[in-house]
Parts: structure tokens; C-alpha cells; sequence
């Protein structure tokens, strides 16, 4: 049985990934969105006059600075490919990290200016960049420029997971692992769910889900989790 993906980021987000996820499972995958997150916009930046670079961990934390500031004339050093091309689009010189935070911040430590850094972030981070900089002896000026207000599982994916049809679940962070588990804590779950985690620490957030098979993407991009998502379909095609 073909199963069906469900996508729980914030629905900009969602639709993204399910139109990525489509052009490698098939234009007829079936798709059920249904965020438990929104992203709200907020806070301010802090004095930018004596500001050398600036580092962006996600696409959205980019938006959110975008919103807030005309200026693109700071190098921008960016988390991976998304959001490094994100930030060309905007106007940006960018220096590309491997995919995630940590990896940035040797890279940073490593080749950057040595100058203080602003890091525009949302509420809840998977990783303190600023502390990892600043203990390596890098300023680093941590800004929350948005949030991820949590959102009710929606009746669709309610029903989807009372079913016993097989559902493939990509996770893209160790909150939206935590999220989802709130979130069927109290429901009947009869659908073998296929889990495919961005990294391991994810991974390791979802462990109480009990998945039909699990999948950790070789590399923290959206390639390798498609990757993944494919060859748990694989599986769940043959029952």
C-alpha cells in the first residue's frame, strides 16, 4: 500500500517540501499538511553600526532580519544550501556552511573576520550558536527575530493516523520531534509510521514514537532526507 506523507513544519514551509517530495515519490503521493507550528514575527535588532557579519541558521531567521533591515552589505554566513541561497537572492555576499550549526561555527571560528557578529534567530533553537562563538572567543550578539507558536494536530492528520494505512513522518528538529509526540499523546495511533529524522539528535527526540522503521539522513540537507523518505516508501509498498 502506498502510504501517505505527512508533513507537520509551518505550512509555507509544508507546502514547499511536499512539492521537493513529489518530484522524487511521484506527482500522486498522497499529502497531508498539517503544521504543529507559526512562525510570528518579532523583536528588534540590536545597535548594527560596529556589526561585522551576520549568521543566519535557517531561512527563516534570514526572513526575519530581512523584515526588520535594509541592509545588505554584511557578509552573510549561512547554515547550508537553502539558506545560503536565500541569501544571495537577497542581496547578500554569503560564505555556505555544511548543514548545520555546528559544523557553521568552526567554519566561522576557523575563516571569519574576527569582528562581532549578530545571529537573528527564532524563540526555540536546536543550537546556541552564540555560546558555541563565544566560547571559541568570537562576539556573537544572539537576536530573536521570530517565533514557532505551537499549533493543534489538525482533524486530517488525526484521521490519517487512526487508520491502519502507513504514513512516512520526516522530522526536521529535535522541537518538532517533541511536538508531535505532545501532539498523539492522547490519540489512537494505528497508522505504522515510517520516521525519517533530519540528523540524529532528532532522531534521539523521537525515540519514545513507536516507528514502524526509522531512517536518519546520511547528511543534514533536504536531499538526504528525500533520500531517506524514499526508501522507507520502498519498504512500506512492499507491507
Amino acid at each position: 500500500m502506498r502510504p501517505t506523507l505527512l508533513l507537520t513544519r509551518p505550512q509555507a514551509a509544508s507546502d514547499r517540501f511536499a512539492t521537493e517530495a513529489r518530484a522524487v515519490l511521484g506527482a500522486d503521493c498522497p499529502v497531508v499538511i498539517a503544521p504543529l507550528m507559526r512562525t510570528v514575527w518579532q523583536g528588534a535588532l540590536p545597535d548594527m553600526t560596529d556589526i561585522g557579519d551576520l549568521i543566519f541558521t535557517s531561512e527563516t531567521a534570514l526572513r526575519g532580519f530581512c523584515r526588520l533591515s535594509p541592509r545588505r552589505d554584511m557578509r552573510a554566513w549561512c547554515v547550508g544550501a537553502r539558506t545560503a541561497s536565500a541569501a544571495k537572492a537577497a542581496g547578500f555576499d554569503v560564505r555556505q556552511g555544511p548543514g548545520d550549526a555546528v559544523g557553521l561555527a568552526a567554519l566561522i571560528a576557523a575563516t571569519g573576520t574576527g569582528r562581532r557578529y549578530v545571529w537573528p534567530h527564532g524563540t526555540h533553537v536546536a543550537c546556541d550558536m552564540g555560546a558555541l562563538l563565544s566560547s571559541a572567543g568570537t562576539e556573537t550578539i544572539p537576536t530573536v527575530v521570530y517565533d514557532q507558536q505551537t499549533l493543534p494536530l489538525r482533524a486530517a492528520a488525526q484521521d490519517l493516523l487512526s487508520r491502519p494505512d502507513p504514513v512516512l513522518l520526516p522530522l526536521f528538529s529535535p522541537r518538532s520531534a517533541r511536538l508531535f509526540l505532545m501532539a498523539v499523546a492522547s490519540l489512537p495511533l494505528n497508522a505504522p509510521l515510517y520516521l525519517a529524522s533530519l540528523g540524529p539528535e532528532i532522531d534521539a527526540a523521537a525515540a519514545p514514537l513507536a516507528a514502524h522503521h526509522r531512517r536518519i539522513a546520511a547528511r543534514p540537507d533536504t536531499g538526504a532526507l528525500l533520500a531517506a523518505l524514499t526508501e522507507l516508501a520502498e519498504i512500506a509498498a512492499l507491507g
